[in-house]
């Protein structure tokens, strides 16, 4: 019975949408956390290892 009251609290038009789950979701932030600041420090980067 648990079951169908767990099935029950989405809405209609999201029941057959497939969410990825969240550590999927942890992982790309920091990926993209990541590659932003690259991109952001470069220079410093640059001068650090030259």
């Amino acid at each position: 019975m648990s079951d169908n009251n767990n099935e029950d609290l989405r809405p209609t038009k999201m029941r057959g949408v497939l969410f990825p789950k969240a550590k999927y979701g942890v992982i790309a932030a920091i990926i993209i956390i990541v590659v932003v600041n690259l991109i952001y420090y470069k220079d410093f980067l640059k001068s650090l290892f030259s």
